[in-house]
Parts: C-alpha cells; structure tokens; sequence
C-alpha cells in the first residue's frame, strides 16, 4: 500500500477516496477510528491508501480533480 495524502479534513478525504472511487480505484482510509480513541479532537491525521500497483493512476487522478497540493510527494 502506499500513501497519497494525510489530513484532518474529513471532507478533503471524503472527496479523494470518491475521486478514486470514480476513477476504479480502491482506496483505504487509514486511522479514521484513532479519532474515538483520542477524544475526537482531530490531533491525529488520517491517511488515504492505494495499492501500490494503482498509486500512478491514482496520484493522476487526483491531481486531474485539483488535490495536487494535497499529494504526498512520492
């Protein structure tokens, strides 16, 4: 698996693993339940995942929607 982006912003996530999700892509959101452990304050980021097969394709599409800013740098 390799990671694309780490963020707390539930709703920039939801929008990549969406992207993805339209692109054929299968993503796995990392970490999204550290939040219950930690009291929900959103001091621990969360992480999108692809395959490492797919992360080419997936960095693409990502950047195609405008998220490159957002990328992990490979």
């Amino acid at each position: 698996m390799g990671e694309l982006l780490r963020s707390n912003d539930v709703v920039l996530l939801s929008f990549a693993a969406h992207v993805l999700g339209e692109a054929g892509i299968e993503s796995l959101l990392a970490d999204q339940h550290v939040s219950i452990m930690e009291g929900s304050i959103g001091a621990f980021p969360r992480r999108l995942l692809v395959s490492t097969a797919e992360l080419d394709d997936a960095r693409a599409a990502l950047c195609d929607a405008g998220l490159a800013a957002h990328l992990i740098d490979p």
